[in-house]
């Protein structure tokens, strides 16, 4: 695709002026808490361990070519670290990270700026890819395909068409909804790969380790009782780590146990499978006002006063992955599970009463 704009246009695209994009050095990884926790190499990622030995194989059979990696797509439900393992991609080939988001690419200039600051090797990170307005997906085709830029530049018939070459550089999108992404730019990326949640011991691991970042006391079994709650998200487990800690603190000594964990995590109304006050409500009000559904998204948006998107983006992978949901063409639907777990008897258990 080809970007008309005028002459002045074209000389507003600053690549050194502020756009939404940051830099972040090796040692700046430690400015503040969020990054202090964030791993730096593959040996202190914990889990996604068969995604983790491929890219090591990829990684280094880049180095060995002596060129820039493929595109990557990393997609799957929030928190589970698409972030920071684009991190530990840059920190492992030795180069520098930009690190944006689709939504803040509201301009071509926006896009083209970025790609225009880039240098050889260097790792762009978009974030929620699949909210890329169509302008700029168009822009990164060939971008990504051939590492130019198709621009025209003047009016009428002072129009004059530029090619830009850029440096060859590597791609890396993060989304929630891969099936949102269009096929031409789903195409384009080499490497496509899948998060997962991770298991109890994994967070467990998670929780020591952030923990320790705390200068926190936990011992293992308190560490496991935090794992069990956080729903499979390293997102969550190190959130609920610093509350938990501040539980202990207040009320106790500072060290976590399991009694403490739990007394901590039932103040703060996370049940034993990890689900909070909105994620009840959701399961609830299936069952309660739509008799175990199934029932639409909007209507249960407006039944809970939540937007529909948090319940789609927020609750439903994790209560899906519970098997406490399901999703039918006609809408959610409460499984027997979420009947056992909120106490509730379901239409065939009452059946069989009489």
């Amino acid at each position: 695709m080809s970007i008309i704009a005028d002459d002045n246009d074209y000389k507003k695209v600053d690549i050194n002026a502020k756009n939404p994009v940051i830099k972040p050095e090796a040692a700046e990884y430690d400015r503040n808490f969020e990054n202090s926790i964030r791993p730096k190499s593959f040996d202190t990622y914990i889990g996604q361990s068969a995604l983790k030995e491929a890219l090591k194989i990829t990684i280094e059979a880049a180095k060995k070519r002596e060129k820039p990696l493929d595109h990557l797509l990393f997609y799957g439900p929030p928190g589970l670290g698409k972030t920071t393992l684009a991190g530990v991609i840059a920190e492992q080939m030795g180069v520098e990270i930009k690190i944006t988001s689709a939504p803040a690419l509201e301009r071509p200039r926006d896009i083209i700026g970025i790609l225009m600051s880039l240098k050889g090797g260097e790792i762009l990170f978009i974030d929620e890819i699949h909210r890329l307005n169509k302008v700029a997906e168009e822009i990164l085709y060939p971008a990504m395909e051939d590492f130019y830029l198709d621009m025209t530049t003047g009016k009428s018939q002072t129009v004059k068409t530029l090619r830009i070459p850029l440096p060859k550089f590597t791609l890396i999108g993060a989304t929630t909804k891969a099936g949102e992404l269009s096929g031409p730019l789903r195409d384009r990326f080499g490497i496509i790969h899948r998060l997962e949640f991770y298991t109890e011991e994994e967070l467990s691991q998670v929780i020591k380790r952030t923990a320790g970042i705390l200068e926190v006391e936990i011992t293992d079994d308190g560490a496991r009782a935090i794992a069990r709650r956080s729903r499979g998200t390293p997102r969550i487990a190190n959130r609920l780590i610093k509350r938990v800690s501040d539980y202990a603190l207040v009320k106790f000594d500072g060290t976590i146990n399991e009694k403490i964990a739990n007394l901590a995590l039932d103040v703060l109304s996370i049940d034993e499978y990890g689900l909070d006050s909105t994620d009840r409500g959701l399961l609830t009000a299936i069952i309660e006002k739509y008799d175990g559904g199934p029932v639409g998204i909007e209507t249960l948006a407006a039944a809970l006063g939540e937007d529909s998107r948090t319940l789609e983006d927020v609750c439903e992978p994790f209560l899906l992955q519970a098997g406490l949901l399901q999703r039918t063409p006609r809408g959610r639907k409460a499984t027997p599970a979420a009947y056992r777990h909120l106490g509730y008897r379901n239409s065939t258990e009452q059946q069989n009463l009489f």
